[in-house]
């Protein structure tokens, strides 16, 4: 662990800062940062623009995070336990490797404001809990849900450009219902991604909302 990070640490827990930015450190594993998952007192976690290929269960450990950016790396998986976080209002997990999100990922009570966008999610990669997400506002104007540019089958991919909440609308839909049932029995692969990702990308972190 370098001594920057060390320091990031230490300053953390020794003033109690509620706020940790980790962005663009290169860390490959959140393990890696010792004493990162001691403290338990943040509420703002800031790890966009790394290597992470994975989330260690200790997450759950940050009990009292609000707001958690992995924002740009090349996590392919999240522990069951991350649904352990129960004041998580802001998480985003978009430009990653995602093919699914685990069981239990609708257990997040607190939940606003949800980036999924560039990952390899289908119509498949949903919990069955996953709209019991009930403080997401799908219906709004902000843009809390954001899951553009996975490989959704094209019906979904067009609801999209209507906005979220047609998505939601055409999901709950007889017609998603029997479009799916015959689409499975296709056994087909998803559609592939699209790999371009020329847009500027934004590398400012997800901040919680103005008090």
């Amino acid at each position: 662990m370098s001594k920057s990070l060390k320091k990031l640490v230490e300053e953390s827990r020794e003033k109690n800062q509620p706020e940790v930015d980790m962005s663009d450190r290169g860390i490959s594993n959140m393990l890696d940062v010792h004493g990162l998952f001691s403290l338990s007192h943040i509420t703002q976690l800031v790890l966009s623009h790394n290597k992470l290929i994975t989330v260690p269960a200790n997450i759950a450990e940050l009990k009292n995070l609000e707001v958690l950016n992995f924002f740009n790396n090349q996590i392919e998986e999240l522990p069951t336990q991350i649904s352990s976080l129960q004041k998580l209002k802001h998480l985003n997990l978009g430009m990653n490797r995602l093919n699914t999100l685990p069981r239990g990922f609708g257990s997040l009570p607190a939940l606003e404001v949800l980036d999924l966008t560039y990952n390899n999610l289908n119509e498949n990669s949903l919990p069955g809990n996953f709209f019991y997400l009930r403080n997401l506002d799908l219906t709004g104007q902000k843009q809390v849900f954001k899951a553009e540019n996975n490989p959704w089958v094209t019906p979904i991919a067009d609801q999209f450009q209507l906005g979220v909440s047609h998505v939601f609308e055409y999901i709950r839909s007889e017609t998603y219902k029997y479009l799916y049932g015959r689409h499975m029995q296709a056994n087909p692969e998803p559609p592939k991604k699209n790999n371009d990702k020329s847009k500027k990308i934004s590398r400012k972190p997800l901040t919680a909302k103005n008090k």
